[in-house]
């Protein structure tokens, strides 16, 4: 592994009850109490999980998601008590709800695939004949999905079998859509003032041992969420052309064209050190346009042993 991206970390804190890995974040348990959040470099696309890091990734992921939650802490409580290293987020220890809550502004990506396939009911939601590809629904309609484990999907569940299955209570679920929604409607408010439409994201949320429902995990980066470029929206729809996207859709239909779907038998495609240079040029692209501000590359010289230092650190500082 290169010393200028991590893809894996195997660090041993003070306390440590235990490790999780996602598909993207490495999450350390502190003495039952905190958790310690790593956003690596890696790159998922279809649930895979690709072979080689993107230099910056994960800092950009970190820090556009630690941003934007303290730009929403006022209307939805999170888990988030620090970021001392660019790479890591440290807050509530949180038992997640196991279902995504995705929500969409426009017929983009997965439910425009679905669309074109013939279905008109996507999560239980109903959606109406005669749409195209990007256009905008009435009002933002929730699409949630269950919660995967590495290496297996998300699948799409209705509100009605998420309270059948009881995998989330209907008081809690209630909660979670009005936090959604409050959530989208910021993010936006934000998203306009740069000049973007949020077109599609997700959230997730979990309760604290107080029994709290705070917002957890990422929020409105380009690896959560769909943004399109306000200047030209209408002009293109009306011309049936693509839209202008900020997301990591760009991977997505690169794989794609390289005859990868995440599907059984199918092989990732070789990503040569110049394609990867791309990617990580895009995602910095992606973090200045949403966050309208320049990004700052963190030291990359030997990034565990920075990470390691500054969580030490804070860890210590609050002993």
């Amino acid at each position: 592994m290169t010393s200028n991206t991590i893809i894996a970390s195997d660090f041993k804190f003070p306390n440590q009850k235990g490790v999780y890995k996602g598909k993207v974040r490495e999450v350390y348990n502190i003495n039952n109490e905190q958790l310690v959040m790593i956003a690596t470099d890696r790159l998922s696309a279809f649930d895979v999980v690709m072979p080689k890091g993107i230099p910056y990734k994960g800092q950009i992921l970190n820090q556009i998601a630690t941003s934007m939650m303290k730009a929403t802490e006022d209307i939805v409580p999170n888990w988030l008590t620090a970021t001392p290293d660019p790479n890591v987020a440290i807050g509530h220890l949180c038992e997640p709800f196991k279902v995504e809550m995705v929500i969409r502004g426009y017929m983009s990506g997965h439910a425009a695939r679905e669309y074109k396939a013939g279905k008109r009911l996507l999560c239980g939601v109903e959606l109406p004949e005669g749409m195209k590809e990007n256009d905008k629904f009435s009002e933002p309609i929730i699409t949630p999905a269950t919660k995967a484990e590495m290496g297996d999907h998300d699948e799409d569940i209705s509100r009605e079998d998420i309270l059948k299955r009881g995998i989330v209570s209907e008081d809690d679920y209630l909660v979670l859509e009005d936090y959604t929604r409050k959530l989208f409607q910021r993010g936006t408010e934000i998203a306009a003032s740069r000049g973007l439409i949020l077109v599609d994201t997700k959230y997730e949320f979990g309760k604290t041992k107080e029994g709290k429902i705070v917002l957890i995990d990422e929020i409105h980066t380009p690896d959560s969420s769909r943004y399109f470029y306000t200047d030209g929206y209408q002009e293109r729809q009306e011309n049936n052309e693509p839209q202008k996207q900020l997301s990591k859709e760009f991977v997505r239909q690169w794989l794609i064209s390289n005859n990868f779907q995440g599907l059984e038998g199918q092989t990732v495609p070789e990503m040569s050190d110049e394609y990867i240079h791309t990617v990580s040029e895009r995602y910095i692209e992606l973090y200045e346009n949403i966050m309208g501000e320049k990004f700052v590359k963190a030291d990359v010289s030997n990034i565990q042993s920075r990470i390691e230092a500054n969580v030490m650190s804070y860890l210590k500082s609050i002993a």
